[in-house]
């Protein structure tokens, strides 16, 4: 007879069977079987860890994708237009998936580096940075971004700037609407973010503005305006913040696609608790508004207490995302977004192409105002 432990811990235990407790068996992943990025992480989505996060965050992108109702908003840190990534983001603006996004002003700089066609290079790690230095070349982990290419993009703001009407307040949406609209015109050829979200009426928030190579061309751009004794630009990101509210305040469902974290992903978050304040506190007649949908692509632990890190759960005790008792659909990957973003997207865009009525969505009932 089988002996249980020595108190008699689990002898009288109920072995359940898990086929009648109604429980997901996994399947092996069988190669022979994919012949698609679609067929890779629909199967990986029944195997475990990162592999199912990927499959299962790419069917909560294909949700909100599918939803006509949902205005999706995503976010974007770290260096994914250095990274070679811009052209995803592009896809998904172009597609209609993605109808706002929130940035860092960084990436926004880089982007436009490539939207001008200008490149980013391979570092050699035989070089030390103080050589880089003396060469101009920044180095972002393990690629290079010329110091050359930052005087080129100046040179475009220069253009955009100086035409720039001083009476008109500037704030980080209006200023990338212009970027987008310049290089409409004078970089047919090319492809890049600020570029199809102008031509898709896709608004570009950048609420750190002065933390990134945009906001010191403003910068420089003043005092040039100073010293030359012409009225200075003046700049509001309140104006940014009111935008996006009043935008996200017309949505019937909100989704949010989260790449990295930092500055984009709260500001973009907390709409929920500056909507709940302004009722509460000011009793003002607004309808209480969350994220019904979230995909997150990052691989920062949570047990550092930052934001980056932290859950979509989290977030539900701040009032920012509806729970999944009340409907919310949520998808965390814990991985390189250089990795998790492609597969996700391309996977999801063979589902769409398969649908064609999907892949002629129509458009957003509202849209945001350019």
């Amino acid at each position: 007879m089988k002996q249980g432990n020595h108190d008699g811990a689990g002898i009288d235990r109920q072995l359940h069977n898990p086929i009648e407790d109604k429980l997901i068996p996994l399947e092996p992943l069988d190669l022979t079987k994919v012949r698609s990025i679609d067929d890779l992480v629909r199967a990986m989505a029944k195997t475990a860890f990162t592999g199912r996060q990927v499959g299962e965050a790419a069917d909560v992108l294909e949700a909100m994708a599918r939803d006509e109702e949902c205005f999706v908003v995503m976010t974007l840190a770290g260096a994914m237009t250095v990274a070679k990534q811009g052209l995803v983001i592009a896809d998904l603006i172009d597609r209609g998936i993605v109808n706002a996004v929130v940035s860092t002003g960084a990436l926004m700089a880089h982007g436009l580096v490539e939207a001008t066609g200008r490149a980013h290079f391979r570092y050699n790690p035989d070089v030390p940075d103080t050589e880089l230095y003396e060469q101009g070349y920044n180095r972002v982990y393990d690629t290079l971004e010329p110091e050359q290419n930052l005087d080129d993009v100046e040179e475009v703001m220069s253009d955009i700037l100086e035409g720039w009407d001083h009476n008109e307040v500037m704030c980080s949406y209006k200023l990338n609407h212009a970027i987008g609209a310049y290089l409409a015109k004078h970089a047919a050829g090319q492809r890049g973010i600020l570029k199809s979200a102008y031509e898709k009426g896709v608004p570009v928030f950048v609420p750190a503005f002065t933390d990134s190579e945009l906001g010191l061309d403003v910068a420089l751009n003043n005092r040039l305006r100073e010293s030359t004794g012409r009225h200075k630009i003046r700049f509001d990101p309140f104006e940014d913040l009111e935008h996006f509210a009043a935008t996200l305040l017309r949505q019937t469902r909100l989704g949010i696609l989260t790449i990295g974290g930092g500055v984009p992903r709260n500001w973009s978050q907390q709409f929920g608790p500056f909507i709940e304040l302004r009722h509460r506190r000011l009793g003002e007649n607004v309808p209480l508004k969350r994220y019904h949908y979230g995909v997150r692509i990052c691989p920062e632990p949570v047990y550092w207490g930052g934001l980056s890190g932290s859950p979509y759960s989290e977030a539900i005790s701040w009032g920012k995302f509806v729970p999944p008792s009340e409907g919310g659909k949520f998808g965390e990957v814990f991985v390189d977004a250089t990795v998790g973003l492609p597969l996700i997207a391309a996977a999801v865009f063979e589902r769409l192409d398969k649908d064609k009525s999907a892949n002629s969505k129509k458009p957003k009932k509202e849209k945001a105002a350019k």
